[in-house]
């Protein structure tokens, strides 16, 4: 399938959805939601999408040429004001949806004083509309989030081999960003996350120039960006022989992940899901050593719908890339978490990262 063809299905499906929030079309503005409907990337752009699935694209002249280049399928407004220019264009006859969870106030504010007098023109805010059909990926993502997983498994099995007594937080945060780069990747997905020793109770703990010590478990949270895709992987390992805890606290942190994983499929909902990773570590009595949620979408950002958690709701669908990263964190004394992407298919998830999930006694 061509990009313009995949552009176009993508529009289509967004346009399918119109309907039920009684609207005509809808205006976006988040950048990420523009490139995945036009394939365009840039700071300043908008997308028209109307109930056909047909569609404007405004941007300033920085990105005129590229998009007249890259994204022929749509007609191409060359304007700073990007969402008034399609407003302008359009109108908001029969209700436009404008994004709620991204457009400001101020904006909002000013497109409603573009409609005038007309009764039939309205703005409708809506949440995740895009990103609710963004969740589910075409093959050509899953292609891409695959390559982006090969990145992120190759640098860690190079850099891994580095981790010794003596070197830093923030030297490992760095050999794995370089190395990623190296091997292709766009750039890291996110601000690698290392935490040694007792810094691994800290879930999102920032890279120090604290020194690993033998005999401490190091987690590490990182991934490569390929094609606008996002990785995530995370992978704790033992400086040294580990204490008989650590060991324990490993063991039943790679139990509960496996659980998880085992629960993705189409149709499971994002409560049942985090249940059957949450139940283990619970039944551990460690349920106050779990307390953020099982897992989340990942795509072109690398927290996207949907989320997996005790109290979030709806359903797998097939297609939809998943993180499944449960973690038990000990204050003082350190944690473990262990994070996979894969894949919901209809004959069982698709591993995306690919690293053992043995531990690695370095």
């Amino acid at each position: 399938m061509s990009y313009a063809s995949l552009h176009a299905a993508r529009r289509a499906r967004l346009a399918a959805a119109l309907p039920e929030h009684g609207v005509a079309a809808v205006l976006v503005t988040w950048p990420v939601n523009v490139r995945y409907l036009t394939g365009l990337s840039s700071s300043n752009a908008a997308v028209l999408v109307g109930a056909e699935g047909q569609a404007m694209l405004a941007t300033d002249s920085r990105y005129a040429e590229t998009a007249q280049r890259q994204c022929r399928d749509v007609e191409v407004i060359v304007d700073r004001d990007v969402a008034g220019a399609l407003l302008a264009r359009a109108g908001a006859a029969g209700g436009l949806a404008v994004e709620a969870d991204h457009m400001t106030v101020a904006m909002f504010g000013r497109l409603g004083e573009r409609l005038g007098g007309d009764p039939s023109a309205r703005l409708t805010p809506v949440s995740g509309l895009v990103e609710a059909v963004r969740a589910v990926k075409d093959e050509q993502e899953i292609d891409a989030l695959r390559r982006a997983c090969a990145i992120t498994d190759e640098a860690f099995s190079q850099v891994v081999e580095r981790i010794a007594p003596g070197v830093t937080e923030r030297e490992i945060a760095r050999w794995l960003e370089v190395r990623m780069t190296e091997l292709g990747a766009d750039k890291p997905a996110f601000d690698s996350i290392v935490a040694s020793g007792p810094n691994g109770s800290i879930p999102h703990h920032a890279p120090s120039d604290r020194r690993i010590r033998s005999g401490d478990l190091v987690t590490i949270d990182f991934g490569a960006r390929y094609g606008g895709y996002h990785a995530d992987m995370t992978r704790t390992v033992a400086v040294g022989r580990p204490a008989a805890w650590q060991r324990d606290l490993y063991e039943l942190v790679r139990q509960a992940q496996q659980a998880g994983c085992l629960a993705v499929r189409p149709g499971a909902t994002a409560h049942e899901v985090d249940a059957a990773a949450r139940g283990v570590i619970e039944r551990a009595g460690h349920a106050e050593h779990f307390e953020h949620g099982l897992g989340h979408g990942v795509g072109l950002e690398i927290h996207e719908q949907p989320f997996l958690g005790p109290d979030r709701t709806g359903r797998l669908e097939d297609r939809v890339p998943i993180t499944v990263e449960p973690g038990v964190y000990l204050p003082g004394r350190g944690g473990v978490r262990i994070e996979d992407t894969l894949v919901t298919r209809d004959d069982g998830p698709e591993l995306l990262t690919l690293t053992t999930k043995e531990l690695l006694i370095l």
